[in-house]
Protein backbone atom coordinates (compact mmCIF):
# COMPACT_ATOMS: atom_id res chain seq x y z
CA UNK A 1 0.00 0.00 0.00
CA UNK A 2 1.46 3.31 -1.06
CA UNK A 3 2.33 5.80 1.65
CA UNK A 4 0.85 9.25 1.53
CA UNK A 5 3.17 12.18 0.95
CA UNK A 6 2.41 13.46 4.43
CA UNK A 7 3.44 10.14 5.99
CA UNK A 8 6.67 10.09 3.98
CA UNK A 9 7.43 13.62 5.13
CA UNK A 10 6.78 12.67 8.75
CA UNK A 11 9.11 9.67 8.51
CA UNK A 12 11.85 11.77 6.97
CA UNK A 13 11.40 14.36 9.71
CA UNK A 14 11.62 11.65 12.40
CA UNK A 15 14.74 10.18 10.78
CA UNK A 16 16.35 13.62 10.64
CA UNK A 17 15.47 14.25 14.28
CA UNK A 18 16.92 10.87 15.27
CA UNK A 19 20.11 11.77 13.38
CA UNK A 20 20.37 15.05 15.21
CA UNK A 21 19.87 13.34 18.59
CA UNK A 22 22.51 10.72 17.74
CA UNK A 23 24.98 13.41 16.71
CA UNK A 24 24.44 15.30 19.97
CA UNK A 25 24.88 12.12 22.03
CA UNK A 26 28.08 11.23 20.17
CA UNK A 27 29.42 14.75 20.64
CA UNK A 28 28.73 14.64 24.35
CA UNK A 29 30.27 11.18 24.67
CA UNK A 30 33.40 12.12 22.76
CA UNK A 31 33.61 15.37 24.70
CA UNK A 32 33.61 13.47 27.99
CA UNK A 33 36.22 11.05 26.66
CA UNK A 34 38.29 14.03 25.52
CA UNK A 35 38.29 15.46 29.01
CA UNK A 36 35.79 18.34 28.80
CA UNK A 37 35.11 17.80 32.53
CA UNK A 38 38.72 17.63 33.60
CA UNK A 39 41.68 19.92 34.19
CA UNK A 40 45.39 19.14 34.26
CA UNK A 41 47.57 20.92 36.81
CA UNK A 42 51.30 20.66 37.43
CA UNK A 43 52.12 21.37 41.08
CA UNK A 44 55.36 22.35 42.81
CA UNK A 45 53.68 23.07 46.16
CA UNK A 46 54.08 20.10 48.51
CA UNK A 47 51.54 17.40 47.67
CA UNK A 48 50.47 16.99 51.31
CA UNK A 49 49.22 20.60 51.29
CA UNK A 50 48.07 21.02 47.68
CA UNK A 51 46.19 17.75 47.12
CA UNK A 52 43.39 18.46 49.66
CA UNK A 53 42.74 21.81 47.95
CA UNK A 54 42.48 20.11 44.56
CA UNK A 55 40.13 17.46 46.00
CA UNK A 56 37.90 20.23 47.35
CA UNK A 57 37.85 21.84 43.89
CA UNK A 58 36.63 18.55 42.42
CA UNK A 59 33.81 18.35 44.97
CA UNK A 60 32.69 21.93 44.38
CA UNK A 61 32.84 21.92 40.57
CA UNK A 62 32.51 18.29 39.49
CA UNK A 63 35.64 18.80 37.37
CA UNK A 64 38.16 15.96 37.63
CA UNK A 65 41.67 17.14 38.48
CA UNK A 66 44.63 15.37 36.87
CA UNK A 67 47.57 16.51 38.99
CA UNK A 68 51.29 16.00 38.43
CA UNK A 69 53.29 16.73 41.59
CA UNK A 70 56.95 17.53 42.01
CA UNK A 71 59.00 14.99 43.88
CA UNK A 72 61.15 15.95 46.86
CA UNK A 73 64.22 15.13 44.79
CA UNK A 74 63.20 17.54 42.02
CA UNK A 75 63.21 20.49 44.47
CA UNK A 76 60.33 22.28 42.69
CA UNK A 77 62.01 22.25 39.28
CA UNK A 78 60.74 18.94 37.86
CA UNK A 79 57.30 20.04 36.72
CA UNK A 80 58.63 23.41 35.54
CA UNK A 81 61.15 21.65 33.31
CA UNK A 82 58.36 19.42 32.04
CA UNK A 83 56.29 22.49 31.16
CA UNK A 84 59.23 23.92 29.24
CA UNK A 85 59.73 20.66 27.37
CA UNK A 86 56.04 20.56 26.42
CA UNK A 87 55.88 24.18 25.24
CA UNK A 88 55.00 23.29 21.63
CA UNK A 89 52.30 20.81 22.71
CA UNK A 90 51.08 21.76 26.20
CA UNK A 91 49.60 19.00 28.31
CA UNK A 92 48.87 21.10 31.41
CA UNK A 93 46.22 23.77 31.88
CA UNK A 94 47.52 25.29 35.12
CA UNK A 95 50.81 25.52 36.97
CA UNK A 96 50.65 25.84 40.77
CA UNK A 97 54.08 27.25 41.61
CA UNK A 98 55.35 27.37 45.17
CA UNK A 99 57.04 30.75 44.59
CA UNK A 100 56.82 33.66 42.17
CA UNK A 101 60.21 33.48 40.48
CA UNK A 102 59.53 30.22 38.66
CA UNK A 103 56.16 31.56 37.54
CA UNK A 104 57.94 34.62 36.16
CA UNK A 105 60.42 32.42 34.30
CA UNK A 106 57.54 30.62 32.57
CA UNK A 107 55.99 33.94 31.65
CA UNK A 108 59.27 35.21 30.18
CA UNK A 109 59.55 32.03 28.11
CA UNK A 110 56.07 32.52 26.65
CA UNK A 111 54.22 29.72 28.44
CA UNK A 112 51.76 31.85 30.43
CA UNK A 113 48.34 32.78 29.07
CA UNK A 114 47.35 36.20 30.49
CA UNK A 115 44.33 35.85 32.77
CA UNK A 116 42.95 38.46 35.13
CA UNK A 117 41.01 36.31 37.57
CA UNK A 118 38.13 37.92 39.47
CA UNK A 119 39.45 36.12 42.57
CA UNK A 120 42.61 38.24 42.38
CA UNK A 121 40.69 41.32 43.50
CA UNK A 122 42.06 42.40 46.87
CA UNK A 123 45.46 40.73 46.47
CA UNK A 124 48.13 43.49 46.69
CA UNK A 125 49.50 44.56 43.32
CA UNK A 126 53.09 43.65 44.26
CA UNK A 127 52.03 40.00 44.23
CA UNK A 128 50.33 40.21 40.82
CA UNK A 129 52.04 40.27 37.45
CA UNK A 130 51.00 43.52 35.73
CA UNK A 131 50.57 41.56 32.50
CA UNK A 132 48.40 38.95 34.28
CA UNK A 133 50.82 36.13 33.49
CA UNK A 134 50.71 34.94 37.12
CA UNK A 135 49.07 35.84 40.41
CA UNK A 136 50.40 35.20 43.89
CA UNK A 137 48.44 33.76 46.81
CA UNK A 138 49.08 32.20 50.25
CA UNK A 139 52.65 33.06 51.21
CA UNK A 140 55.38 31.71 53.40
CA UNK A 141 57.59 34.32 55.07
CA UNK A 142 61.32 34.34 55.76
CA UNK A 143 61.36 34.66 59.54
CA UNK A 144 63.74 34.20 62.45
CA UNK A 145 63.27 31.18 64.69
CA UNK A 146 64.79 32.14 68.03
CA UNK A 147 65.48 30.34 71.30
CA UNK A 148 62.81 31.53 73.71
CA UNK A 149 65.33 32.24 76.50
CA UNK A 150 67.28 34.81 74.49
CA UNK A 151 66.48 38.38 75.49
CA UNK A 152 66.04 40.59 73.67
CA UNK A 153 65.03 38.57 70.64
CA UNK A 154 66.97 39.49 67.50
CA UNK A 155 64.66 41.39 65.18
CA UNK A 156 66.69 41.78 62.00
CA UNK A 157 68.90 39.71 59.72
CA UNK A 158 71.64 42.15 60.72
CA UNK A 159 71.79 40.20 64.01
CA UNK A 160 73.84 37.61 62.10
CA UNK A 161 76.70 40.12 62.32
CA UNK A 162 76.44 40.60 66.10
CA UNK A 163 79.60 39.29 67.86
CA UNK A 164 77.35 38.05 70.68
CA UNK A 165 76.02 35.39 68.28
CA UNK A 166 79.39 34.32 66.84
CA UNK A 167 79.18 30.65 65.91
CA UNK A 168 75.60 30.42 67.23
CA UNK A 169 73.50 31.00 64.10
CA UNK A 170 72.41 28.90 61.13
CA UNK A 171 71.12 29.40 57.60
CA UNK A 172 70.16 26.97 54.83
CA UNK A 173 72.54 26.67 51.89
CA UNK A 174 71.82 29.71 49.67
CA UNK A 175 72.33 27.68 46.52
CA UNK A 176 68.89 26.12 46.98
CA UNK A 177 65.28 26.97 47.74
CA UNK A 178 63.95 30.07 49.41
CA UNK A 179 67.36 31.13 50.74
CA UNK A 180 68.45 31.64 47.13
CA UNK A 181 65.40 33.77 46.36
CA UNK A 182 65.94 35.78 49.54
CA UNK A 183 69.58 36.42 48.65
CA UNK A 184 68.65 37.51 45.13
CA UNK A 185 65.99 39.86 46.51
CA UNK A 186 68.57 41.52 48.79
CA UNK A 187 71.02 41.91 45.91
CA UNK A 188 68.31 43.69 43.91
CA UNK A 189 67.06 45.79 46.83
CA UNK A 190 70.42 46.78 48.34
CA UNK A 191 72.86 46.41 45.48
CA UNK A 192 75.79 44.03 45.22
CA UNK A 193 78.17 45.67 47.70
CA UNK A 194 75.74 45.90 50.61
CA UNK A 195 74.30 42.41 50.02
CA UNK A 196 77.77 40.86 49.87
CA UNK A 197 78.71 42.72 53.05
CA UNK A 198 75.87 40.93 54.86
CA UNK A 199 76.73 37.47 53.57
CA UNK A 200 80.50 37.93 54.02
CA UNK A 201 79.84 39.21 57.54
CA UNK A 202 77.67 36.18 58.32
CA UNK A 203 80.45 33.85 57.24
CA UNK A 204 83.05 35.77 59.24
CA UNK A 205 80.80 35.51 62.31
CA UNK A 206 80.70 31.74 62.09
CA UNK A 207 77.23 31.04 60.65
CA UNK A 208 76.49 27.33 60.24
CA UNK A 209 75.37 26.43 56.70
CA UNK A 210 72.79 23.63 56.74
CA UNK A 211 71.19 21.45 54.10
CA UNK A 212 67.68 22.85 54.58
CA UNK A 213 65.49 25.29 56.48
CA UNK A 214 64.21 22.36 58.54
CA UNK A 215 67.74 21.50 59.63
CA UNK A 216 68.35 25.11 60.64
CA UNK A 217 65.12 25.17 62.66
CA UNK A 218 66.11 21.94 64.40
CA UNK A 219 69.45 23.39 65.46
CA UNK A 220 67.62 26.24 67.19
CA UNK A 221 64.99 23.94 68.68
CA UNK A 222 67.71 21.70 70.16
CA UNK A 223 69.55 24.67 71.66
CA UNK A 224 72.65 24.29 69.47
CA UNK A 225 72.02 27.64 67.76
CA UNK A 226 70.52 30.87 69.06
CA UNK A 227 68.53 31.71 65.92
CA UNK A 228 68.19 30.97 62.23
CA UNK A 229 66.50 32.43 59.17
CA UNK A 230 63.88 29.91 57.99
CA UNK A 231 60.49 29.71 56.32
CA UNK A 232 57.52 30.51 58.55
CA UNK A 233 56.12 26.99 58.31
CA UNK A 234 59.36 25.63 59.80
CA UNK A 235 59.05 27.97 62.77
CA UNK A 236 55.34 27.31 63.29
CA UNK A 237 55.83 23.53 63.20
CA UNK A 238 58.48 23.69 65.95
CA UNK A 239 56.18 25.84 68.06
CA UNK A 240 53.41 23.28 67.60
CA UNK A 241 55.84 20.54 68.67
CA UNK A 242 56.27 22.35 71.98
CA UNK A 243 59.86 23.41 71.37
CA UNK A 244 61.06 26.41 73.40
CA UNK A 245 61.32 28.70 70.39
CA UNK A 246 59.56 31.81 69.12
CA UNK A 247 58.98 33.11 65.62
CA UNK A 248 60.10 36.68 64.95
CA UNK A 249 59.02 38.54 61.80
CA UNK A 250 62.22 40.45 60.96
CA UNK A 251 63.05 43.93 59.70
CA UNK A 252 59.73 45.60 60.35
CA UNK A 253 61.16 48.95 61.47
CA UNK A 254 61.59 52.17 59.52
CA UNK A 255 64.54 51.95 57.14
CA UNK A 256 64.67 48.15 57.35
CA UNK A 257 64.04 45.98 54.27
CA UNK A 258 60.81 44.34 55.48
CA UNK A 259 59.91 40.68 55.63
CA UNK A 260 60.52 38.64 52.48
CA UNK A 261 57.32 36.83 51.47
CA UNK A 262 57.29 33.72 49.30
CA UNK A 263 53.80 33.41 47.79
CA UNK A 264 52.47 30.54 45.75
CA UNK A 265 51.50 31.50 42.21
CA UNK A 266 48.82 30.37 39.79
CA UNK A 267 49.65 30.35 36.07
CA UNK A 268 47.22 29.59 33.25
CA UNK A 269 49.22 27.72 30.60
CA UNK A 270 49.01 29.01 27.03
CA UNK A 271 47.44 26.45 24.73
CA UNK A 272 46.36 24.14 27.54
CA UNK A 273 43.80 21.50 26.44
CA UNK A 274 41.08 22.59 28.91
CA UNK A 275 41.40 26.36 29.02
CA UNK A 276 38.02 27.18 30.55
CA UNK A 277 38.40 24.60 33.29
CA UNK A 278 41.90 25.94 33.84
CA UNK A 279 40.46 29.38 34.50
CA UNK A 280 38.02 27.90 37.01
CA UNK A 281 40.88 26.22 38.86
CA UNK A 282 42.91 29.45 38.91
CA UNK A 283 39.86 31.26 40.32
CA UNK A 284 39.56 28.63 43.04
CA UNK A 285 43.25 28.72 43.98
CA UNK A 286 43.18 32.51 44.33
CA UNK A 287 40.02 32.54 46.43
CA UNK A 288 39.85 33.67 50.05
CA UNK A 289 38.53 30.25 51.02
CA UNK A 290 41.62 28.51 49.63
CA UNK A 291 43.83 30.97 51.48
CA UNK A 292 41.94 30.32 54.71
CA UNK A 293 42.41 26.56 54.31
CA UNK A 294 46.14 26.92 53.70
CA UNK A 295 46.45 29.19 56.75
CA UNK A 296 44.94 26.50 58.99
CA UNK A 297 46.88 23.65 57.35
CA UNK A 298 50.26 22.57 58.71
CA UNK A 299 51.96 24.73 56.08
CA UNK A 300 50.57 27.76 58.00
CA UNK A 301 50.62 30.05 54.97
CA UNK A 302 49.79 33.75 55.12
CA UNK A 303 46.71 34.84 53.11
CA UNK A 304 47.39 37.73 50.74
CA UNK A 305 43.78 38.89 50.89
CA UNK A 306 43.24 41.19 53.86
CA UNK A 307 40.75 40.06 56.48
CA UNK A 308 41.02 36.31 55.91
CA UNK A 309 40.74 34.32 59.14
CA UNK A 310 44.02 32.80 60.36
CA UNK A 311 45.11 30.82 63.44
CA UNK A 312 46.96 32.81 66.14
CA UNK A 313 50.44 31.78 65.00
CA UNK A 314 49.92 32.91 61.39
CA UNK A 315 50.33 36.67 60.90
CA UNK A 316 47.86 38.67 58.84
CA UNK A 317 49.08 40.42 55.71
CA UNK A 318 47.62 43.75 56.83
CA UNK A 319 49.89 43.73 59.89
CA UNK A 320 53.11 43.04 57.99
CA UNK A 321 55.61 45.29 56.29
CA UNK A 322 56.68 43.19 53.29
CA UNK A 323 59.91 43.64 51.41
CA UNK A 324 59.42 45.39 48.07
CA UNK A 325 60.39 42.81 45.47
CA UNK A 326 60.88 43.34 41.73
CA UNK A 327 60.11 39.77 40.65
CA UNK A 328 61.51 39.96 37.06
CA UNK A 329 64.78 41.45 38.34
CA UNK A 330 65.02 38.86 41.12
CA UNK A 331 64.49 36.09 38.55
CA UNK A 332 67.43 37.44 36.55
CA UNK A 333 69.56 38.02 39.66
CA UNK A 334 69.12 34.40 40.75
CA UNK A 335 71.35 33.32 37.88
CA UNK A 336 73.81 36.20 38.15
CA UNK A 337 74.73 35.54 41.80
CA UNK A 338 75.17 31.76 41.52
CA UNK A 339 78.99 31.90 41.24
CA UNK A 340 79.22 34.12 44.34
CA UNK A 341 76.84 31.95 46.38
CA UNK A 342 78.65 28.76 45.33
CA UNK A 343 81.97 30.17 46.52
CA UNK A 344 80.33 31.50 49.72
CA UNK A 345 78.82 28.14 50.64
CA UNK A 346 82.11 26.24 50.36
Amino acid sequence: MALRKSEIGMRRWMQALAGIILTVLLTLTLGCRGGSREVVVYVSEDQVFSEPILKDFEKVTGITVRAVFDTEEAKSTGVMNRLLAEKEAPQADVYWANELVRAEVLKQKGLAQPYDSPSAEGIPQEFRDPDHGWTGFSARARVLIVQESIEPHPSSVQAYLDPAFKGKTAVANPLFGTTTAYAAALFVLWGEDRAKALFDGMKANGVRVTASNGDSADLVASGECSFALVDSDDAVSREKQGKTVVMVVPDQGEGQPGVFLVPNAAVLIKGGPHAENGKKLVDYLLSKETERKLAFADCAQIPLHAGVETPPQVPRIERLRPMKVDVPRVAAELQAIQPYLKAWAQ
